[in-house]
């Protein structure tokens, strides 16, 4: 109990309870959208939906700084290739919570005289540009973990004995891509905080792109891609140790 309450009193803890009470609702009225015995159901659902997507905006008002102060950060990153990548992620993060912003004043009626749609695909793209710095960030690093293992000569005996072991294998599939595959497989196990932060990233690339227009997928894919990272981001806000670093 003590933990939870800890977690609900950030405001980064409320933003993804929300968040992910968001997408469970756009994927509940996507599923139950063709029985017309749920029809008030669903008209709930759309609602609590719009109530908690209102909600997040106002928790995310402040972000626009902190994305600023954690670009400063990865600036001073040594690695010139995670110096890059979080740095631009950060700044196009910081840029997407400026919209955002300027969209939640127009929806309380602060700011009347702007295009709506104009600065929600403007926060789109800024969503999108960061999301895919931070998915070559995940890229980056998990070629850096296969290179490590694969020099480690325990490994190289494991690999080995996998191969052997199954020899039928070596028939369907190509012995290269299965030792690749075995050795993904063994890096993403081994640390667990780089595999959630790269399917949580991925995850997230459908909405920007369905929003885009880039990749137009459904409201039930959107739903569950959007669900499934909201709860790996509670995850890792429960557990830090599973949050990837830096």
């Amino acid at each position: 109990m003590d933990a939870f309450v800890k977690f609900t009193n950030q405001s980064q803890g409320r933003d993804r309870v929300f968040r992910a009470t968001q997408y469970a609702c756009a994927l509940s009225r996507y599923l139950l959208r063709n029985n017309p015995e749920t029809k008030d159901l669903v008209a709930k659902l759309k609602s609590l939906e719009a109530n908690m997507s209102a909600g997040r905006k106002l928790f995310r008002l402040g972000n626009t700084i902190n994305s600023i102060e954690a670009a400063k950060r990865t600036m001073q990153l040594s690695d010139r290739v995670l110096c890059l990548c979080l740095t631009v992620a950060n700044i196009n993060r910081a840029l997407y919570f400026i919209c955002d912003n300027v969209l939640w004043a127009r929806n309380v009626g602060l700011i009347r005289d702007i295009d709506k749609e104009r600065w929600s695909l403007s926060a789109s793209r800024f969503y999108l540009f960061s999301l895919v710095m931070s998915v070559t960030r995940d890229v980056y690093v998990i070629a850096q973990l296969m290179v490590q293992r694969a020099r480690d000569k325990h490994f190289k005996q494991k690999m080995d004995l996998h191969l052997n072991e199954s020899p039928e294998v070596a028939e369907v599939v190509i012995p290269q891509l299965d030792a690749f595959l075995f050795l993904l497989l063994e890096s993403l196990k081994s640390h667990p905080a780089v595999a959630l932060d790269a399917v949580k990233n991925i995850c997230d690339l459908t909405i920007p792109l369905d929003r885009l227009g880039i990749y137009q997928s459904n409201a039930g894919v959107v739903g569950f891609c959007g669900l499934i990272s909201s709860l790996i981001g509670i995850v890792t806000l429960v557990q830090p140790k599973l949050k990837i670093k830096p």
